[in-house]
């Protein structure tokens, strides 16, 4: 008898064993994006994270960024910065002066190396901001290879865009320039290791040069692209993600009173004619470029932030986060000086980490086709003001019922959902279950309700 379930027990470890290898197995062979199926993402602004601006300094934040659930790091660009033209007086991060090297006021290339097997230790993945549409004007190409670069009619480097006076514009006819950028990027993925690349103004690049560099970067290491950009056709040369800037827009402008639910819900089917269902969409409240130059979320959204940044992370699409909203960045950071992020109250930090821990814990939320259809609820509801959906995939729904606007507003739930049992997203003890003789739902200002039904288990 002892010798069976001896036996038995064996038998047991073995399948578990092989149960475990197989998931494994299953993990090692996933490639993106589906590797980031559930993934948020995270932009670190170097410069300006830490008191001394360096890499060294940011490094300690990556296990507190993982304890709130950031996948996805973002390094904004650390090379070099152009010294010619420089707008004073450090100058911008998109002026590349040396692709393949370390900004000295950031630190050393080892010091990147530390970042990425850190983030790494810790599961994320690191995607390095590119900047491949234009370079610093003293970048040593521009003296060693002209040719790359779109002169003016006497033979002088030129900007791409009037105001950007800092950068020369590249010249992506000459097939020379396409093999040396590779290779820059290239060097990246062999010598530090990263994941990937968020591409600046990725449109203003030929697509035909982001096909041969994908390629040969995957033929490298499996990677993840994200594209600044946001036409359908950028997908078609391998980027995996791109910018949700009218989504953006559409925010600001609900804070302001300009649009509302309907607005949303005909940009999103008009977003889901334009992209196909793989492609990742990236929706932000706030990013460097915004906070800079248009003003802090608490400027340009006021009362309705928390609302928005509710719908940024529920939506169909990945949510990113700036550095310093989970301690609520209340100042627009300087772009061409230091400016260093207040970190003394973590005030957003409990709402980020509910938001990406809701994403990451239920598959109906996840990005594009991995996760569930987005469907709206009582489309007859009188009210223009108030955002009802859910997502379903498999036995797994998501319901979210948020009021866009500044005056309280009622709501009818559909009876489709009347019978069935929900947990409260921020707190899975409580339940609540809708009757048919339920009374309309009532709504703050910007408040919203998010409810939950067999959501996987708390990671």
């Amino acid at each position: 008898m002892q010798k069976n379930i001896f036996l038995i027990a064996i038998a047991l470890f073995l399948f578990a064993c092989e149960s475990v290898q197989d998931d494994l197995q299953e993990e090692i062979m996933l490639t993106y994006p589906e590797k980031a199926k559930d993934m948020n993402i995270y932009e670190v602004n170097i410069r300006q994270y830490t008191p001394d601006g360096t890499i060294n300094a940011f490094i300690p934040h990556i296990d507190r960024l993982k304890n709130m659930g950031v996948d996805i790091l973002w390094i904004m660009p650390v090379q070099p910065i152009g010294e010619k033209n420089r707008k004073e007086p450090l100058g911008s991060y998109y002026s590349i002066k040396d692709y393949t090297a370390i900004n000295p006021n950031f630190g050393e290339l080892k010091d990147f190396k530390k970042l990425v097997s850190k983030a790494h230790e810790n599961e994320m993945i690191v995607l390095l901001d590119w900047v491949a549409n234009h370079t610093a004007y003293d970048h040593h190409w521009s003296h060693e290879h002209p040719e790359y670069y779109n002169l003016d009619s006497i033979g002088n480097l030129q900007s791409p865009v009037a105001d950007w006076t800092d950068v020369a514009d590249l010249n992506y006819e000459n097939e020379d320039l396409h093999q040396a950028m590779i290779n820059e990027m290239k060097w990246w993925v062999t010598e530090t290791d990263i994941d990937g690349f968020r591409c600046d103004m990725a449109g203003m690049v030929p697509n035909d040069f982001w096909e041969k560099a994908i390629d040969s970067l995957e033929a490298t290491k499996d990677v993840f692209m994200l594209a600044e950009w946001e036409e359908p056709k950028i997908h078609d040369a391998g980027f995996d993600m791109t910018y949700g800037w009218e989504f953006h827009h559409l925010l600001n402008d609900i804070a302001k009173g300009k649009a509302n639910a309907d607005s949303f819900i005909s940009y999103l089917e008009k977003d889901q004619e334009r992209f196909d269902s793989t492609d990742f969409r990236m929706y932000f409240t706030s990013n460097h470029d915004e906070n800079s130059w248009a003003g802090t979320v608490f400027e340009r959204m006021g009362d309705a932030y928390k609302a928005l940044a509710v719908l940024t992370a529920t939506v169909p699409g990945m949510p990113l986060i700036y550095s310093g909203q989970e301690a609520g960045l209340n100042k627009r950071l300087s772009f061409f000086d230091k400016d260093t992020i207040d970190w003394s109250n973590l005030a957003y930090e409990d709402l980020y980490s509910q938001l990406l821990r809701l994403k990451k814990n239920n598959p109906a939320l996840w990005n594009g086709a991995f996760g569930g259809n987005f469907q709206e609820i009582n489309k007859n509801q009188k009210s223009s003001d108030i955002l009802a959906f859910s997502r379903k995939k498999d036995d797994n729904e998501v319901l979210v019922i948020m009021n866009l606007s500044d005056t309280t507003q009622s709501f009818v739930i559909d009876k489709n959902y009347t019978g069935k049992t929900y947990q409260k997203a921020n707190n899975r003890e409580v339940t609540v279950t809708f009757s048919e003789s339920q009374e309309p739902l009532t709504f703050d200002p910007w408040s919203y309700m998010i409810l939950t039904q067999n959501s996987l288990k708390d990671k």
